[in-house]
């Protein structure tokens, strides 16, 4: 089915920011002529061209792999000649081999499959023509987010198109194992890295040294996801900084002048993965990525996902970014050759840019109308939307609102201009049927049979699961627009309290408990709590004085949607909190954990007494784990793969009464080394 609100031309932001769709005039012209089209973007300045063969070359011969595979062989008792021998390897399992004819294969391919699938492709032209002039300049390192598989192909597709040089993107490894396209995806540009590394030396020396080697020579842009993972709720994830420190070594070490950082948001209608993702969060093993499981997806083409906006960021300089957050004198006081962890000051700023970044992707994400409508959907109690389903006008009604509270909120909406709402709400419905369909008058929650349990009631509650983290994971895209002011109204609701102190503490308090579910800039809680506040004012929810909040009269409704925005995540985290103290044994191992909350939340939901489907999400309840680890109320005793904690049921049940306000709520200092 056609999405009958798409825009044929062009859609703006609210700062008129032009959006151009990529498709459009691609439909009337040949696959094949577009893939044999002339490429010829505008080369690097900085250095002079090389190819892959010589940049792997360049990596094994430096004098820093030199030195780390002496030291590996000398701790491991092996010859240097077989060390080497292994970093070879590791080479050749990593690195890409970037070829334009393969480029032309995957364009080739990737147009027809988008033509397919996808309504539309919006694009920034604006800032694609100053990414084409960054990458004459200095190196640069692109930063899509990632919610899905298709963010490794849409990016190069959009350069190959603009005559922009192509990335190197890093990959997950098991891509590189599914015969024939890990191969095409390598000669495409993909370099691929290990999953677990550990504290393998070698590897961490041939891959940082790889990195830092496309960095100097800025022999193409770099791709990598700051998030490390593919978010399978659809909401930003903590950033690694593993890769993060390594692009900015180069700089630090005055190696290059400076890096280029690219914030890009990817948004979608619909994720082709919305089914896979859901189930893979209620704990059906995810499938091994394949050649043949790819083959066995192409059912995807039978459907129809909406469109994508693409919205490239401001290309933002490390050099004035860092200027007075680090002192890169320090680097002159050693050989730039020799192994050197990144100091206390270096890690701190890699990981405020890194924060930074993720904050960029998500003020660059458009809000659709599908996610405010996944948002009142959650509100509704599920028996309604399972059973006599919710009147189509209430919804359209408080979607309308809440679009009101969006842009006031400062959103960027991807409603269609110059489309009745009611058309724009009908559509939206119909190209979401596989999560909610639309009979009578009313909207009824989809739920599919792909999961078999072995009792009746079971069964229907994890049908109806699957659809509702669909869902959530459809109101988690729009998450980042409100979470500030929900940390407001949830602490006012949480202290009973007026006064901004009070308000204060209590926000800083909820921000570390929940900072594994939402991301925020590390040492800005205090700015993060003023825009709450200068928010929720203006849109009349509040007053805010010089040393009070206090409720407004005018807009109550506000601050109710926004309690019960957090709800799921509030219900779901004291019931593990509940879980931990009933437990006989503070000793407990992380599968243990996962199996008994699931259990003992499915029991729960099915007698009625949780109303919260979210508790049984996987990545929630590995949340919870990381948040107790940073607040000090367990503690990890093993590395294994058997992951083993010590919990004081003190500390939680602490936290948990701190939580629901029986007692006043601290700043916690978290543990330096907290982070799962």
């Amino acid at each position: 089915m056609a999405n009958t609100y798409r825009v044929l031309d062009k859609v703006h932001l609210q700062d008129e920011e032009e959006f151009v769709d990529i498709l459009e005039d691609k439909r009337h012209c040949s696959d094949l002529r577009f893939a044999f089209r002339t490429f010829s973007p505008p080369p690097y300045k900085g250095a002079p061209a090389c190819s892959s063969a010589e940049l792997n070359q360049a990596v094994l011969e430096s004098q820093y792999l030199r030195y780390v595979i002496n030291e590996v062989a000398l701790e491991m008792g092996s010859s240097v000649e077989e060390v080497r021998d292994e970093a070879c390897g590791i080479m050749r399992e990593m690195s890409q081999n970037l070829q334009l004819r393969f480029i032309r294969l995957m364009g080739f391919v990737v147009r027809k499959v988008f033509k397919r699938i996808f309504s539309a492709i919006y694009v920034n032209m604006e800032r694609l023509q100053a990414l084409q002039q960054a990458t004459q300049e200095c190196p640069v390192i692109l930063m899509p987010n990632h919610r899905s598989y298709i963010d490794f192909l849409v990016v190069s597709y959009i350069l190959f198109n603009y005559d922009i040089p192509l990335p190197v993107i890093a990959a997950g490894i098991p891509l590189a194992g599914m015969t024939i396209v890990g191969e095409m995806l390598r000669r495409s540009g993909a370099f691929f890295i290990r999953r677990a590394i550990g504290s393998d030396k070698l590897y961490w020396a041939v891959l940082s040294e790889y990195v830092r080697t496309i960095v100097r020579k800025g022999f193409a842009p770099l791709e990598f996801f700051v998030e490390g993972l593919r978010s399978r709720t659809l909401k930003s994830l903590p950033p690694k900084l593993g890769m993060m420190n390594m692009i900015l070594e180069p700089f630090f070490k005055g190696e290059v002048y400076d890096v280029t950082l690219l914030p890009i948001s990817i948004s979608y209608d619909r994720v082709l993965e919305e089914s896979l993702l859901a189930h893979e969060l209620l704990g059906v093993p995810k499938p091994r990525e394949s050649t043949a499981g790819l083959l066995k997806a192409s059912r995807v083409l039978q459907e129809n996902y909406g469109c994508m906006h693409v919205n490239f960021g401001r290309p933002l300089s490390a050099r004035r970014l860092c200027e007075g957050k680090i002192n890169r004198c320090q680097y002159n006081l050693t050989p730039r050759d020799l192994p050197q962890k990144p100091n206390a000051e270096a890690q701190a700023c890699g990981s405020w840019l890194a924060h930074m970044i993720v904050r960029l992707q998500e003020e660059g994400a458009l809000t659709s109308p599908w996610s405010l409508m996944a948002c009142v959907l959650l509100q509704v109690p599920t028996a309604a939307l399972t059973e006599e389903g919710l009147l189509f006008h209430q919804l359209t009604e408080r979607t309308l609102w809440l679009r009101k509270l969006a842009l006031d909120f400062r959103a960027h909406l991807n409603w269609p201009e110059k489309v009745p709402d009611s058309d724009v709400m009908s559509s939206t419905v119909a190209l979401h049927r596989s999560v909610v369909y639309r009979k009578a008058g009313r909207v009824y929650l989809t739920r599919n049979d792909e999961l078999e349990q072995k009792h009746s009631m079971e069964e229907d509650m994890m049908r109806t699961a699957a659809a509702l983290l669909m869902l959530a994971s459809y109101r988690n895209q729009c998450l980042h627009v409100f979470v500030r002011p929900a940390l407001l109204a949830l602490a006012m609701s949480v202290t009973k309290s007026t006064r901004k102190d009070e308000l204060l503490t209590c926000f800083c308090f909820l921000q570390e408990v929940f900072s594994n579910e939402f991301v925020f800039i590390p040492g800005q809680s205090s700015q993060d709590f003023e825009e709450a506040c200068s928010l929720l004012h203006k849109c009349k929810a509040v007053h805010v004085g010089q040393w009070e909040v206090t409720n407004s009269d005018t807009q109550p409704e506000v601050l109710s949607f926004l309690q019960e925005l957090l709800k799921p995540f509030i219900e779901s985290y004291q019931l593990m909190f509940r879980f931990l103290c009933e437990e006989r044994d503070c000793v407990f191992r992380e599968k243990d954990f996962l199996s008994g909350v699931r259990t003992l939340a499915t029991k729960l939901i099915v007698s009625g007494e949780l109303h919260t489907y979210e508790a049984l999400s996987s990545d929630m309840q590995k949340n919870v784990l990381s948040s107790l680890r940073r607040l000090g109320a367990i503690t990890k005793i093993t590395t294994s793969q058997n992951n083993e904690y010590k919990v004081n049921k003190s500390a939680v049940r602490r936290t948990g009464d701190m939580l629901a306000g029986r007692i006043p709520p601290q700043i916690v200092q978290a543990a330096p080394d907290a982070r799962l």
